[in-house]
């Protein structure tokens, strides 16, 4: 019988991983990219957070993002984490970075996270916000960053809408498809903590916050919301068209430039913005 001295068990520091894990928030202007999320022959920005990084610490390194935005949607402040061997220090890293990115990417802080933090899973809340410019002449500094829509609409009408969609909720007619390829109801079940339109100045903004967001549904409520004020749909045909669970109950989808994520929430975010460009006036940015 073999004694148990001749089969030592193992050490478990052997597995341990030792890199850190870093909480990164990041702004973009999304106009001249593919999305977040890496694609094949596309240029995208977790694509270039990656071989920047990577070039950078050099080491391989994959970046978890809080969600993925789609081509032509901007940040102000969305999450990312990534893990690094690398010690650099994160006042240091976020200057390499802002050093090595294009312009229309800035890293706003990085600082080290739990070991088990995970930037999507462990998100409390995402709010987005778009943008309507009501204007005749969109000005060409704002182009990039608002929906022009010049034409009547009933924005009392869109208002009492808006409110349609607080709650916890079956959000399948704003997804963007039917979903008959997923037959689980509950993957479409969002809460919604608050759903406003609200007129500053030339633009209509729609500022939407909830624990989580389905592909294209923001964009897919505003287009309903558009539906309402030109006076195609009525507010209190809201309720019918979430309990359709259909895509074709819903309004068009609309346009991407006019959609920003504001910002991703933790449990353990201090109460105040963190984000260093909040009292700064930049193009294109509601004050």
């Amino acid at each position: 019988m073999s004694s148990a001295s001749e089969y030592p068990e193992e050490s478990p520091k052997k597995y341990q991983d030792t890199r850190r894990n870093l909480l990164m928030k990041v702004a973009y202007d999304g106009t001249d990219f593919s999305g977040w999320q890496i694609q094949p022959r596309q240029v995208t920005i977790q694509g270039l957070l990656v071989s920047t990084l990577e070039e950078i610490c050099g080491e391989k390194i994959t970046v978890y993002g809080a969600g993925r935005t789609d081509a032509g949607v901007h940040a102000e402040e969305q999450a990312a984490n990534v893990r690094l061997a690398s010690r650099i220090p994160c006042s240091n890293l976020v200057k390499a970075l802002n050093d090595h990115l294009p312009g229309s990417i800035r890293i706003l802080s990085i600082q080290e996270a739990a070991e088990d933090f995970h930037a999507r899973y462990d998100a409390c809340s995402k709010t987005y916000r778009y943008r309507i410019f009501r204007g005749r002449i969109c000005p060409p500094w704002l182009c990039r960053y608002v929906f022009h829509f010049p034409y009547p609409l009933q924005e009392e009408a869109m208002q009492e809408a808006a409110k349609y969609f607080e709650g916890t909720q079956n959000f399948r007619s704003f997804t963007a498809a039917d979903g008959s390829e997923h037959p689980d109801e509950s993957s479409f079940i969002r809460t919604v903590f608050s759903s406003q339109l609200q007129r500053q100045a030339d633009e209509l903004v729609y500022t939407v916050a909830g624990n989580g967001f389905l592909y294209h549904m923001v964009r897919n409520i505003v287009g309903t919301l558009l539906e309402v004020g030109s006076g195609r749909t009525s507010p209190k045909q809201i309720p019918e068209i979430l309990s359709a669970c259909h895509r074709t109950a819903a309004g068009p989808t609309a346009s991407a430039r006019g959609l920003h994520l504001i910002r991703v929430t933790y449990q353990d975010d201090p109460p105040s913005d963190s984000n260093p460009l909040d009292k700064q006036q930049l193009p294109g940015r509601i004050e």
